[in-house]
């Protein structure tokens, strides 16, 4: 196999490897070129960017998207905004197309440390890199990074709450129950290509009504990269904003992502006056059930430990950090 580096932004749509990540197990929507593009364009400016594409034959059998900080490279999408990073391809060529890329890592110059993060534990790329920083004797560590809750969907809601234990089956239903006697009845609306534009400024509104740092996160960078997501993704249904709506008021909002038989929980909040009714942890359990209702195998809380991830049945994932030197 062979490896071609390129510097070009161009290369995220002439060479789009979208195939690949559909054909990886391990592939999510942070892998797509049409996701790290973006995030390139965003907050790219201060590091150099490196797309490796591994062929085979004139096919391209793999890639992997970098970009290199002063002598340290790792993968393109940072830690702030993307969960999961690595490289994708099929699991015929995973083997091969890793080992290549550790070579042609190790043959370039311009770096001295890989600190490759956000590789779940139970990735088979976690496994197939280390594996060949061994055979090549390069010096490599892995470390435990962070976490991302994830809770596996059965076929029907009923069948998800009676797995649960009594007592988070029964404060997930006494918070809905509470919600809807309190207020005389919620919703839960998505947004649409009509509503979009003010859907965003209520989320964003809901998010710097947070205290502490999360209330700080969405500044008016941010706020364009979620614009240009919503812009990107909404209209192929990839993209969802949903709210909890009472009597016209939008009182708590979750972003979220569906690819790969998933629903990615990417960022939520809610107006901190309606605390006392949890519309916040209503609106989870919403989507949950509407994720088993659309047939998703998995419910994905993504990355940070949070104690209320964990009220809905989710299993700790861990995330791993790999590092290793290109010197032996």
């Amino acid at each position: 196999m062979q490896v071609r580096f390129s510097s070009e932004g161009t290369d995220f749509l002439s060479r789009d490897w979208t195939a690949l990540v559909e054909a990886d197990p391990a592939g999510t929507f942070f892998h797509t070129p049409a996701y790290l593009k973006l995030y390139w364009e965003e907050f790219g400016g201060s590091s150099e960017l490196r797309l490796a594409f591994i062929e085979d034959g004139g096919e391209t059998a793999g890639v992997c998207a970098f970009e290199r900080v002063g002598s340290t490279i790792r993968f393109l999408g940072g830690t702030e905004v993307t969960d999961y990073l690595g490289p994708v391809a099929g699991d015929a060529e995973r083997e091969a197309v890793a080992l290549a890329l550790i070579d042609a890592l190790a043959a370039r110059d311009d770096w001295e440390l890989a600190d490759l993060r956000n590789l779940p534990e139970d990735s088979p790329w976690l496994d197939a890199l280390t594996a060949c920083a061994t055979e090549r004797g390069l010096w490599h560590q892995v470390e435990e990074q962070d976490v991302c809750p994830f809770l596996p969907l059965p076929a029907s809601f009923e069948e998800y709450l009676t797995a649960l234990p009594g007592k988070l089956r029964h404060e997930i239903k006494r918070k809905a129950r509470k919600l809807d006697e309190a207020t005389g009845g919620y919703r839960v609306v998505f947004a649409g290509d009509d509503t979009i534009a003010d859907d965003l400024e209520r989320f964003f509104t809901l998010h710097r009504s947070s205290e502490g740092p999360k209330g700080k996160f969405m500044q008016p960078g941010m706020e364009i990269f979620f614009r240009r997501l919503a812009e990107a993704f909404l209209p192929s249904g990839v993209f969802r904003l949903g709210f909890v709506e009472v009597n016209g008021e939008k009182v708590a909002g979750a972003i979220g992502f569906v690819l790969h038989d998933r629903f990615l929980l990417y960022n939520s909040a809610f107006d901190h006056e309606w605390k006392p009714l949890s519309p916040g942890m209503v609106l989870v359990a919403d989507l949950i059930r509407a994720s088993i209702e659309e047939g998703l195998g998995g419910f994905d809380m993504l990355k940070g430990g949070l104690e209320y991830k964990y009220r809905f049945g989710s299993v700790p994932r861990r995330l791993m950090r790999l590092q290793f030197s290109r010197k032996l």
